[in-house]
Order: C-alpha cells, then structure tokens, then sequence
C-alpha cells in the first residue's frame, strides 16, 4: 500500500509538469528560487549542474541524465554539517545553469552561498525543502529545525523527484519531457526499493529493532521502518557526545541487551567504541549517514550484488548490516 501511495503521489506531481513548463514551475516554488540565466539553458547545450551532497548529485544527475554535466561538490565521506565551500568551488556556483542542494540546514553556513544566487541569474532549489512540512521531524534536540537527513525515508526522499524535475524544466523547457519521464522512472525504482526495505527488516525481533549510533541521522528511516533510534551525539556533527551521553548509552544497552551498535562513515568513531568497550556490545558495522560511498566498490549478500556509491546500494547496505548485527541474518562480502 506503501509503495503505491507513493508511487502515485510522485508520479502525479511529476504529470503535472509534464502538462506544461508552466504547471512545473508552480510545484517547484516551495524549493526553488528561480530566475533567468543566459549560456548553456539558452543556447540549447548540455545543463551545467552543481549539487552539494553526493545524495543530491546522484539524484540530479538519475534526472538529468545526458542532458546536464553534474558537478558535485562534496565527495564521498563528507560531512555536510561541517563542510567548508572552498574557494575555487564559488567559480563553479557562478557559472552554474542550476544548483542543487538539499537545505533544511544540512549543509549548516554554506546555505548562505546557495540561496544568493538566485539573483545572479542561478536557478537554486534546496530540494527537501519540497516535503510537506507536516511529515518533518521536529523536537528540541534538533535546535528548533527540522530534521534534514529525510533520505533515511526512502519514500520520502522520493519526494524531492518532483522538485528536481521542475528546475530542471524551468532550466531547458524543451527537455521537460526527458526530465519528467526519468523523474517516473526514478520514482518506480525507489518504491520497489522502500518495499525491499519493508521485506527485509521484516523478521528482525521487534525487540532487537533498537538502532544505536554516533549522531541523530537515522530518526527517518527509524520512523520508516519500525527501529527505535539512539544518536549519542546531537542532530549535527558538530555537537559532541558528552559524558552523560555516554553513560546513558551504555545503561540503555546493558538494560535492553542490545548485541551491537553502529559507527558511521563521515562521524568519529571515538564515542561510539568507547560505548562498546564499556556496555559489551559489538560494533555491528559502518553505516553510511551524510554521504553515499565510494562509486565501484560493490559489494555481495546473499546473491545480491549492489553498489553503495548509488542511493539504493547505500540503503541496502545499510539495511543488511543493521539485519545482520541486530539478529537477522544475511552479511556483505565486502566491507567499506
């Protein structure tokens, strides 16, 4: 039922934009601050794309297929909250036809480069910032924010097609076509990867579903998939893990007897192998939280062979390794 909720939102939203650059524009307004660029949009030559996030590249660049050269400014392993936007990176934003990123302050001070260039002719779409804000998570710890890691949803990242879609419509009306039907196509593959999640997850114990890492960047894919989620740090990797965090942490997995907890790939480990050393608990693996891996390095479980360097092999991944330390079985033959 999930799946074609899903599938009908998104594909609806994208028929819309396929009526007319017009109608495309409109769904677009939530998350994009769109003006007129001459260069490669007018002259009819491949889009000149920039996105931050390795997850927002990759989604741009499944949309825009051969019509846009993306370029990502963020490689694998960055942490959004913390980056920096290094100098020649401003020369690229310039000349760029579009720029995507994902906002809801995920990429911290840097949004403040972003947004600005909407003025200079740049169409600029903070992509997450199109959910419906009533299917954010918001509470204290987030510093009055929402959550912005909504990609831990598969089927709410799959909400942020529509917006990407349009700007790129908005960018080369001609090409509207093109964008909305890989936009479809995008939105059927990531149904079918939210039902592989559901399926997989499915015969974990529910008293095993306890997911424990090093900041809070898996409150949507808890939500999601029915797994209680503990960020020892706060929603950013700026904050740190302090003592009483850690104490907690440790009296929650010797009362629950948690057998694992997870480090992650763009997060010190340091607080989290303390925790293990002082509770007992394994290290389950390494989760991918702010970034995708490394594109080409695959990896195999049971018989299936995926890429985390891509959205869907980096929430397989992620799903397998928490199935395997958490109690359900399965491993990679690989490991990032």
């Amino acid at each position: 039922m999930k799946r074609m909720l899903l599938l009908f939102r998104v594909a609806n939203a994208l028929f819309a934009l396929g009526l007319g650059l017009g109608l495309g524009l409109a769904s677009c307004e939530k998350s994009s601050d769109v003006s007129t660029k001459s260069g490669s949009a007018d002259g009819g030559g491949r889009l000149r794309v920039v996105a931050t996030t390795t997850m927002v590249a990759e989604m741009a660049r499944t949309i825009a297929g051969d019509d846009a050269e993306i370029i990502g400014l963020m490689a694998p392993g960055v942490d959004p909250h913390t980056y920096s936007l290094p100098t020649r990176a401003i020369a690229e934003l310039k000349s760029a036809d579009v720029v995507f990123f994902s906002g809801l302050k995920l990429e911290g001070r840097s949004e403040e480069l972003y947004r600005p260039l909407a003025s200079e002719g740049v169409r600029v779409a903070a992509i997450a910032e199109g959910i419906d804000p009533a299917r954010l998570l918001v509470s204290e710890r987030f510093h009055g924010f929402p959550d912005p890691h909504v990609w831990g949803d598969v089927a709410l990242w799959a909400e942020c097609i529509p917006a990407v879609v349009a700007t790129l419509s908005a960018a080369r009306p001609d090409l509207t076509e093109n964008f909305a039907e890989r936009g479809k196509q995008h939105a059927a593959e990531l149904a079918e990867l939210d039902e592989w999640v559901r399926k997989r997850i499915a015969p974990l114990p529910k008293d095993r579903r306890v997911l424990i890492t090093s900041h809070d960047a898996f409150n949507y894919f808890g939500r999601a998939y029915e797994l209680e989620v503990v960020g020892v740090q706060g929603i950013s990797t700026v904050d740190k893990a302090g003592l009483a965090d850690i104490a907690k942490t440790v009296d929650l997995i010797k009362e629950r007897k948690i057998p694992a907890i997870f480090v992650e790939t763009s997060v010190a480990r340091d607080a989290i192998e303390r925790i293990a050393n002082d509770s007992g608990a394994k290290i389950g693996g390494l989760l991918f939280s702010d970034s995708l891996g490394s594109l080409g390095k695959t990896e195999t479980v049971e018989g299936e062979t995926y890429d985390p360097g891509t959205y869907i092999g980096m929430i397989k991944h992620n799903v397998n390794t928490v199935v395997q330390a958490l109690g359900g079985g399965g491993g990679s033959s690989t490991d990032p």
